[in-house]
């Protein structure tokens, strides 16, 4: 049993469709409004079937005050990371502070290189964002301008800045064993989605980032673990988030006390009933239950 002790989290991930820009906004606001505490988009550049995330953040910045907010993920082979940098520094001065920063090393390279981006291995990705994380934090760190020669990137006196009013959290989706590695070893917080990565994984998932960043001189604890999760409320049923409210609740309860997990994101959600209906029915639920588990001895849960 796991549990890394990070206040509960919840959120939604909102699919922009460019025919219904307004309404995706509208479920930011809805998502604020019920009390939740993240809205997050997905990012694909390439894919014209979907509104630019990173330019309709600034919109739901602009139209929120409470809710954090990132992409979920940024496409680093896309996004440079000096651009990343600035475009993160930048929403979390404008959002007061509500601006976390998701970062994916890449996975469709025919859609990227047909977008004029590099096409790599996974090893080479996975280099690639090691490289992008520390120039980001460096580029948020005051000092001169950053010089850096990696294999990757190479910067020649970019000047740093502007600063974000907080220190931004860095996510990064993982499912590999060598991406999981560097999760541990450098990211604040992991994010992998339930349709792709079941519960049944979490476990020997958590232990790989465990392990990275105890070797790497970091506390387990200090990477949030959050999960973005698809599901269907049903009358009945028994399957992952496949069933009426009180089966999410024990599910959600359950993952956050043994398997570490902090946050839960709706995965793609296009519904404002679904909004309403998690905020209301499940997550005081699951946040009762949490509470009250860890007042208790551990060897007495």
């Amino acid at each position: 049993m796991t549990d890394y002790g990070h206040d509960l989290l919840f959120g939604t991930m909102l699919t922009p469709p460019p025919d219904r820009a307004t309404d995706v906004v509208e479920l930011a606001e809805l998502t604020e409004q019920e009390g939740l505490d993240l809205v997050s988009l997905p990012d694909h550049p390439y894919w014209t079937n979907r509104l630019d995330a990173v330019a309709l953040l600034s919109i739901i910045v602009a139209r929120t005050t409470t809710v954090r907010v990132l992409p979920n993920l940024a496409n680093l082979p896309l996004r440079p990371p000096t651009t990343l940098a600035r475009t993160a520094a930048t929403l979390d001065i404008l959002s007061g502070g509500r601006f976390e920063l998701g970062v994916a090393g890449g996975a469709l390279w025919d859609d990227i290189a047909a977008d004029g981006g590099p096409r790599r291995t996974a090893a080479e990705s996975i280099a690639a964002l090691q490289e992008a994380v520390r120039i980001i934090r460096d580029l948020w760190t005051p000092g001169e301008p950053l010089r850096f020669d990696g294999t990757y990137y190479r910067l020649d006196g970019a000047p740093r800045g502007p600063f974000p009013v907080h220190d931004v959290p860095i996510w990064l989706g993982a499912y590999q064993p060598r991406m999981l590695r560097l999760t541990g070893r450098v990211a604040d917080s992991w994010v992998p989605s339930s349709p792709f990565f079941p519960p049944d994984q979490l476990v020997a998932a958590n232990q790989i980032i465990d392990d990275a960043a105890l070797d790497a001189g970091r506390a387990p604890g200090a990477i949030r673990r959050a999960y973005n999760i698809g599901g269907t409320f049903t009358s009945d049923g028994t399957g992952f988030l496949q069933g009426p409210p009180k089966v999410w609740v024990e599910q959600l309860a359950q993952l956050a006390l043994g398997q570490g997990i902090s946050t839960f994101i709706l995965y793609q959600v296009e519904s404002a009933d679904i909004i309403r209906r998690f905020a209301a029915e499940v997550v005081p639920a699951v946040r009762e239950i949490v509470a009250t588990e860890r007042t208790k001895p551990r060897n007495a849960r």
